[in-house]
């Protein structure tokens, strides 16, 4: 079992390398790192872009504010149904689900793919939940497999994990040096989970931790996937080149603007005119030899003017393709019920797709979840999706399909 585990676990990394770096370019655009120095950012159309369409998807897929899921039960068991409903939204509520989630929906418009954990927690907190955003670079999938690495000092893993022993070549740096960071993944193949440290050698001498899950904690959902991937593709990731291009043009035009309020000069070397003190400020008197032609301005091709006409194009690409031009019709202008009615109807087949996933793959695995982690802890009756009850998803979005069926009649 561990040899197999080792080599999934390889398989998986390998199959999300060529990721890595079509993340990090489009968080460099969008949300870069404090410490990323090459993150220079010119132009912030595609972070705000970003930032404003998971606000929207927050606002249409899971609104704090109101209700936006509900389980229904046939007749004998609407009752069950009701109930689980009303506990199983206050836990929610109680959790840190609202302020989490966000983070994810980031994840999800830049990269195309997010990760929620969703974890249990201990009898006589406020909330039966507690959730947090892992990012993608910590994680990595295969058909039901997911891989979770994070590090620890050794001073808490030996804590955690009093049962461990280090390997020989780990002692001594370890003693010298107790927060030493180790390498922990954390593996769920099927419903077999398995803890190990990642510090060389077999996996089978390194596990601290096994155990099995009923229902999958990870909760990994996806914007767009293409055939025979993995991951997802969202539309950071689609407009990227568009947000790169942008961005470059924007800093020739800073660059531009620079020479053209500085001007670039020349001057002959007379040894009389010393250039390393020259100050090129209003009224400033530059001495020259007679006869010399003293500083004389560059013709540069000042005249950018084509650079406006790009950038204006692709702007409108990239807020095109993070449904920035769509989002904001409402705030432009009042609009008459049917055109709120047409506008609905045209997200919808924007977002169709995306949502019909995301109700797949985010929302019924969170119900899974969270009805099964309140049925062991005695709060609900025990309620299976499909069987006991149907999940009624009644979200802004939801009602948006609704909206454009009655259109399509």
């Amino acid at each position: 079992m561990q040899k197999n585990l080792q080599s999934l676990y390889k398989r998986a990394l390998n199959t999300r390398s060529p990721w890595i770096a079509r993340w990090d370019a489009a968080r460099r655009y969008t949300i870069p790192s404090a410490d990323d120095d090459a993150a220079t950012l010119y132009d912030a159309t595609a972070a705000d872009a970003a930032d404003n369409l998971a606000a929207s998807i927050y606002t249409l897929l899971t609104p704090p504010e109101s209700m936006w899921l509900q389980l229904v039960g046939e007749s004998e068991l609407s009752q069950n149904a009701d109930y689980a409903t009303t506990v199983l939204r206050a836990n929610l509520n109680d959790s840190n689900f609202y302020t989490t989630i966000h983070q994810c929906y980031m994840d999800l418009v830049i990269l195309g793919t997010a990760c929620l954990f969703m974890a249990e927690t201990p009898i006589g907190a406020s909330s039966a939940f507690t959730f947090t955003a892992i990012p993608m670079s910590d994680i990595a999938i295969l058909p039901n497999a997911v891989f979770h690495t994070t590090s620890m000092p050794a001073c808490e893993v030996l804590e955690k994990y009093p049962t461990w022993t280090p390997p020989a070549n780990l002692r001594d740096t370890i003693k010298r040096d107790p927060e030493t960071p180790l390498k922990l993944v954390q593996s769920l193949v099927g419903t077999e989970f398995t803890a190990w440290l990642d510090v060389g050698g077999d996996i089978e001498n390194n596990i601290v931790s096994t155990g099995t899950f009923e229902t999958n904690p990870y909760i990994i959902f996806r914007w767009s996937v293409s055939s025979g991937e993995l991951y997802g593709r969202g539309p950071v990731l689609r407009a990227l080149p568009d947000i790169k291009t942008a961005n470059k043009v924007v800093e020739l035009v800073l660059k531009n603007a620079t020479i053209a309020v500085s001007g670039i000069w020349m001057a002959d070397d007379d040894g009389v005119i010393n250039l390393q003190n020259i100050n090129l400020t209003p009224g400033a008197i530059i001495p020259k030899a007679v006869g010399s032609s003293g500083l004389t301005p560059l013709t540069s091709g000042a005249d950018f003017d084509v650079s406006q006409l790009i950038l204006k194009d692709l702007r409108e690409r990239i807020r095109h393709a993070l449904l920035a031009d769509r989002l904001g019709l409402l705030s432009d202008k009042e609009m008459t019920a049917t055109e709120i009615m047409a506008r609905n109807a045209d997200m919808m087949r924007i977002l169709g797709a995306t949502y019909g996933r995301l109700l797949h793959e985010f929302i019924r695995p969170l119900c899974d979840r969270g009805l099964q982690i309140l049925a062991r802890r005695g709060l609900i009756a025990p309620i299976q999706l499909n069987s006991d009850a149907e999940l009624k998803y009644i979200a802004p979005i939801a009602q948006m399909t609704a909206t454009e069926t009655v259109l399509g009649g």
